[in-house]
């Protein structure tokens, strides 16, 4: 959670002499910082999807995906074929072009297949985190008006109570599982993959909504479009792949991160398919089954959330002989990385390339991306601005530009930028402005090599393991308890966890109400990383002028 920035005092992070000298990639009438990568021509073709893009790819790969506990794999000689089943199945199922289907599942192999499947139908994706508690699962459903599921087999009655159609889908690829529950599933993948004719589809067509918590308020709907997927393709996956000497079939990558995630979504579903690189499928993570993995495998790329580095970190200093002798590179996301901890992990892991990147849900992961050389290695940026991007640099009072070494909020321009938030035109309007300027929430400088640096945040999210968490729904949980009487959320910071919630409770008078008994009431209506994990009681929640909660003097309560 941001901190009180109205009472910092920040300084420049340029020398006297390069005040009034910038570079190219920096206008001072506009405000406006440029990419110093080359730009790239995106395809111009407004009938091209995303599908299509990249399956267009030639390339030599052959296996795709590898599921990591039973090394069950799919080829790239399949995966098109799978694909193009899957839409042609759900095409005959009565699932047509603007439908919205449901993914709740854990990493599996079969991900990219479903996610694929539908997009190449002209159908649209909505994805959930498969812990999501049914309050949760109803919600979205309704809000995305999802008619169809794919989701583990336990869940399959659960959701077709909710009136939603549902196929389980296995974890590996073992057809032995046929009877077993999955005929459905395996009928969908093995089945004619003639889908005739294929219905027209456009870049600027909706391809996903996934849920975000934004900068404020509830979580919402982010419309991304064919368009975006397809710059996200372009800007990121293949232009990082391209930045180095080794070929990308060489490129084994570990899939912990949650493909229901933009991040691990971007990468293990669709960006790296287009490479012919390798992806090892990983339910969910454990630090020992990815050292197991790593080494079993030769993984050579680990993408990853901070609170994996210090697990990683400490492993690695337990582990001798051949372990993480074939990774390449671990890169870190979603959530800000302390300096001590990247010290820790360089030290330890000295012939690792580590960089960190910088996306949003609304920015289809693009943003920027680290990039070391023999000469220049800068582990404690986000790194450059992606190819095509643009950024502004603005003070969050007034609203003026800030020139290079000067802190402010962080604006983003470029393809990526989402269509909008679902049936919202207002945030829609207050998050991306008239000129198509996504106002990220977050504070940062770019120094005078063009490396961008977070220092905080303006928005209320909550950053837990790198999952967003947005108070307004924990508050709307909790205020519907029978003994409370106000309630306002908001992050402490923890070293493991980046932040946890914490609960401001104000009781009804003469409620008995203890600490644990809120936090229970959390957990059973909320998924287990959104739940409450401290709580704290008051006579009044302190409000700003407003009326909205100060945090600051929350957290000094």
């Amino acid at each position: 959670m941001a901190t009180n920035l109205s009472n910092k005092v920040f300084t420049t992070h340029v020398s006297e002499n390069q005040s009034t000298q910038y570079p190219r990639w920096y206008s001072s009438e506009t405000g406006i910082y440029r990419s110093k990568h080359p730009s790239i021509d995106l395809p111009s073709d407004p009938f091209l999807d995303v599908v299509s893009l990249i399956f267009s790819y030639k390339h030599n790969g052959v296996l795709a995906l590898i599921d990591f506990s039973s090394g069950s794999s799919i080829s790239y000689s399949e995966l098109y074929r799978m694909v193009e089943a899957m839409a042609s199945g759900l095409h005959h199922m009565g699932i047509s072009q603007g439908d919205v289907v449901l993914i709740l599942l854990p990493n599996c192999i079969y991900y990219p297949i479903i996610f694929l499947g539908v997009l190449f139908l002209g159908g649209v994706v909505t994805t959930m985190n498969p812990i999501s508690t049914m309050s949760e699962i109803k919600k979205q459903i309704t809000d995305s008006n999802a008619c169809l599921a794919f989701t583990e087999s336990q869940k399959v009655n659960e959701l077709q109570v909710l009136g939603v159609p549902a196929i389980g889908v296995p974890q590996s690829v073992n057809f032995d599982l046929k009877p077993n529950g999955f005929s459905s599933f395996y009928k969908l993948i093995s089945g004619d993959s003639s889908l005739a004719p294929r219905p027209v589809i456009k870049q600027q067509d909706t391809a996903a909504v996934m849920y975000s918590s934004g900068t404020t308020g509830v979580s919402k709907g982010v419309v991304l479009t064919h368009r975006n997927f397809i710059a996200m393709v372009e800007l990121f996956v293949r232009f990082e792949a391209s930045l180095y000497d080794y070929s990308s079939l060489e490129n084994v990558y570990l899939a912990i991160l949650p493909m229901f995630h933009i991040y691990g979504l971007s990468l293990f579903v669709m960006g790296l398919l287009s490479l012919g690189s390798t992806v090892v499928v990983m339910r969910k993570f454990n630090v020992n089954d990815v050292v197991k993995a790593i080494d079993r495998f030769k993984v050579t790329h680990l993408p990853v959330v901070p609170p994996i580095i210090t697990a990683l970190t400490k492993s690695a200093k337990d582990f001798v002989g051949e372990s993480f002798q074939s990774l390449k590179q671990v890169s870190c996301g979603a959530a800000p990385l302390s300096i001590r901890i990247i010290e820790d992990f360089v030290q330890t892991l000295p012939h690792i390339d580590f960089i960190q990147g910088y996306g949003l849900t609304e920015s289809t992961a693009v943003g920027t991306r680290g990039f070391n050389t023999e000469k220049v290695r800068n582990y404690t940026s986000i790194g450059l601005l992606a190819p095509n991007m643009e950024a502004r640099v603005v003070d969050w009072n007034t609203g003026s530009f800030l020139p290079l070494g000067k802190i402010g909020e962080l604006w983003l321009g470029g393809p990526a930028i989402m269509k909008g938030y679902l049936n919202n035109a207002e945030e829609t309007m207050l998050t991306v402005d008239k000129d198509g300027w996504l106002h990220t929430g977050d504070i940062v400088y770019i120094d005078e090599n063009g490396y961008v640096h977070i220092i905080d945040r303006l928005k209320e999210v909550i950053k837990y393991k790198g999952f967003q968490i947005a108070p307004a729904d924990l508050e709307a949980v909790l205020i519907c308890h029978p003994e409370i009487q106000d309630v306002a959320i908001t992050a402490i910071a923890d070293e493991d966890c980046g932040e946890i919630p914490a609960a401001f409770v104000v009781k009804k008078q003469g409620s008995s109400l203890s600490e644990a008994a809120v936090m229970d009431y959390a957990a059973r209506e909320v998924a287990p990383h959104k739940k409450v994990r401290k709580v704290v009681f008051l006579q009044s929640i302190p409000k700003s002028a407003a009326g909205k909660s100060s945090e600051g003097n929350l957290r000094s309560s």
